[in-house]
């Protein structure tokens, strides 16, 4: 039996799911989960990231690890830990570039989150020296000092859609029309996590939130309030809450109808980057950002990084406009930090 089928099953049995328990079986399911069995990045894949971009990209997030490293004294061990590490480029690309920093590769301890055996075997590849530990959850890392990395995360992770309707709010769920899968209405019970700025919107506003993101970042600044440490999360998304629907699937890098085939097509959204903000300042850590991709890697000093690659490399010009441009990632992404309160400004946002 297909997931799909399961999918109509369940619903046919129990009634319309969220989006976010349909995002969950899609992504995960143990058997047709699209992360499970796969590697989706690259041209052969569905999507490319920024580490596959350029190795510039993964260089500056392994200097802004470094100092940071340094900036909390050297704790000696360091867990470097990476939320999604893809293929393990990032971070390969990170640790070389390192390497001088002393006593830095010393400290660390390098743990990886992620659920795909595929990635995992690359991540074996590129990473195998540093023996990583690999876990299926952040809250399965070991406690101490830490540097958390998550590029390109955050968004995979399960929304609900929320609308406007009268006074009061729906919610958009996936139920069954004659015999496919089709959007749904159904009441709430997610009102209160709708954005201040947003409540008074008119009917048929369509309003994404995370319970499930609000959930990891809680667990995360409290591990770096009540642990010390920082964090680096970059993602796709608008700097400030916004509403608007931005559930999105992407097969053979173009869109793809969500509902379709689950299990064969990433499932994303945009990361609502003010929702995380007030989510970690609950917990009693300190923020930066956001600031757009291009910025922020200006700061850390990719453009003379190009200028030295280019000599050898006639890709580099062209991977740089990818990375900062505005009209690429340069402002679509946006970079946040989350970290102990008492430590200085990092890397990139000392303005």
């Amino acid at each position: 039996m297909t997931l799909e089928e399961r999918l109509k099953r369940r619903i046919r049995a129990f009634g319309p799911i969220t989006l976010a328990d349909y995002m969950v079986a899609a992504l995960t399911d143990p058997e047709e989960g699209y992360y499970r069995r796969r590697d989706p990045l690259g041209a052969s894949g569905d999507f490319v990231t920024a580490p596959e971009v350029s190795q510039m990209f993964g260089e500056l997030i392994g200097a802004w690890a470094a100092i940071s490293w340094q900036q909390m004294g050297q704790p000696d061990p360091i867990r470097l830990v990476e939320l999604g590490p893809g293929r393990g480029t990032l971070m390969a690309d990170a640790l070389r570039a390192t390497a001088r920093v002393e006593g830095f590769h010393r400290a660390l301890r390098l743990h990886l989150v992620e659920i795909g055996e595929c990635l995992m075997e690359h991540q074996r590849a590129a990473l195998g020296q540093w023996n990583p530990v690999w876990h299926l959850d952040l809250s399965e890392v070991s406690g101490g000092p830490a540097i958390v990395i998550a590029n390109e995360f955050l968004d995979t992770l399960p929304i609900r859609q929320l609308v406007r309707a009268g006074r009061g709010w729906d919610e958009r769920m996936v139920g069954i029309e004659g015999d496919e899968l089709a959007y749904v209405f159904g009441p709430t019970a997610l009102s209160g996590l709708v954005p201040p700025s947003l409540e008074d919107s008119l009917p048929g506003t369509t309003v994404e939130v995370s319970p499930v993101r609000i959930a990891v970042v809680d667990m995360l600044a409290r591990r770096l309030v009540a642990q010390k440490g920082t964090s680096l999360l970059i993602d796709y998304g608008p700097p400030e809450s916004r509403a608007g629907g931005t559930f999105q699937a992407i097969r053979a890098h173009k869109t793809w109808p969500p509902l379709a085939e689950p299990g064969t097509a990433d499932i994303t959204s945009h990361v609502d980057f003010g929702e995380l903000i007030r989510a970690a300042r609950h917990a009693g850590a300190a923020t930066y950002g956001p600031i757009g991709q291009g910025t922020f890697l200006e700061r850390l000093g990719i453009r003379p990084r190009a200028e030295r690659l280019s000599a050898r490399d006639a890709g580099v010009a062209a991977a740089l406009g990818r990375l900062i441009d505005l009209d690429e990632m340069g402002t679509l992404f946006q970079v946040i930090v989350i970290a102990h309160p008492d430590l200085p400004a990092p890397a990139g946002f000392e303005s």
